[in-house]
């Protein structure tokens, strides 16, 4: 069974920038991407990645300050420049077993969770 673990959350003071990161145990599928979510609230997608062709996929509120890269088949990161109060949050890592899973950027695409980072951004 594919386990997801994430890596890097933590506090920083607004306009601080955090690295997460994410390693798969084993073959991912079609794509990985980052989701969030505050207590209360529903989960959102931040950013999503192809596996195979290197697509990328950003939510409104983080393009231009968050970058979503591979680093290998079994590994990702999340850059976040920049970062607001709003941005506070548990940070999930997901992988994706279907192929429509780049664009828009659906929860409901992903069947492979993470445990969760938290990240929080003072004011």
């Amino acid at each position: 069974q594919l386990r997801l673990v994430e890596s890097g959350g933590g506090s920083v003071q607004g306009g601080g920038s955090l690295k997460l990161s994410c390693v798969a145990s084993g073959y991912v599928g079609y794509c990985m991407g980052w989701f969030r979510q505050v207590p209360g609230k529903e989960r959102e997608g931040v950013a999503t990645v192809s596996m195979h062709f290197g697509g990328k996929s950003y939510a409104d509120s983080v393009k231009g300050r968050f970058t979503i890269s591979l680093d290998n088949d079994k590994a990702m990161s999340l850059q976040m420049n920049g970062l607001l109060p709003e941005d506070t949050a548990t940070y999930y890592c997901a992988a994706s077993a279907y192929r429509d899973c780049l664009e828009p950027i659906n929860s409901e695409r992903y069947n492979v969770w993470g445990q969760g980072t938290q990240v929080t951004v003072s004011s």
